[in-house]
């Protein structure tokens, strides 16, 4: 009996090294054959830059953490940093305005955070948004990092039943399928405590990281722009 033949499609998991080498490239360009990169922030309150509610520190956020990053990094490049999070929103609500606030900037690469407000929100409608800001950016061929919650001094880190850790398995297994970056957050957070650093040391308030917290998350996204030229392309993963 000979059984049909089944084709599984696969995609293969985005690396740091070279996920974004087309984009390195061009950041290491110099005037005149260099060009403006576009990079954009969506989500919620984090990338917002809102620390202890209603103070917002968005110099200390992590999407300005990463401009600087990179302007440091390579020194000849134009980059653009724009956030267009919104405290408050869950993906469901910024998948309806992705493709007006986000798509209409001709972004090389978005970051999507949205984990910490899609707790308690019907899981498939989650999955269903994000896979449409995915989508949409591929069509474009506008490279997406998928981002895992940051901490919350209310949710059992160490529980993989309390529903800040199901977002971030579910956040991990939608960069795995669709092929996209990944920046674990919540895995750095973990990583932190295991250490012995007490969580409130990185938290502005009960689900806000301060800046502490948000280097963390700057210096794991800076991993997926490596320059190969100045040798600076592992300084933030730990």
């Amino acid at each position: 009996m000979v059984l049909p033949l089944v084709l599984v499609a696969f995609v293969a998991q985005a690396s740091p090294k070279n996920y974004l080498a087309d984009i390195v490239a061009e950041m290491t360009k110099e005037w005149p054959r260099n060009r403006t990169i576009e990079i954009v922030c969506h989500g919620h309150s984090v990338p917002a830059g809102y620390a202890k509610t209603p103070e917002v520190r968005s110099l200390d956020a992590y999407p300005n953490l990463l401009r600087e990053g990179l302007a440091h990094r390579f020194p000849h490049a134009v980059i653009n940093v724009t956030v267009t999070a919104i405290g408050g929103e869950n993906s469901i609500q910024g998948e309806k305005r992705f493709a007006k606030d986000v798509l209409s900037r001709h972004p090389d690469v978005v970051t999507i955070d949205y984990g910490l407000n899609d707790r308690g929100l019907d899981p498939a409608a989650v999955r269903d948004a994000w896979q449409s800001m995915i989508g949409q950016a591929k069509l474009r061929n506008v490279k997406v990092i998928l981002l895992t919650p940051t901490a919350d001094l209310s949710a059992k880190m160490d529980d993989p039943t309390d529903p800040l850790t199901k977002q971030a398995v579910a956040i991990r297994r939608l960069a795995q399928s669709e092929g996209v970056g990944l920046v674990d957050s919540f895995a750095l957070f973990q990583r932190e405590l295991e250490r012995g650093t007490p969580l409130p040391f990185l938290m502005a308030q009960i689900n806000h990281p301060n800046r502490r917290g948000h280097e963390l998350v700057a210096a794991d996204i800076l991993e997926w722009f490596p320059n190969q030229e100045t040798g600076k392309a592992h300084s933030g993963r730990r």
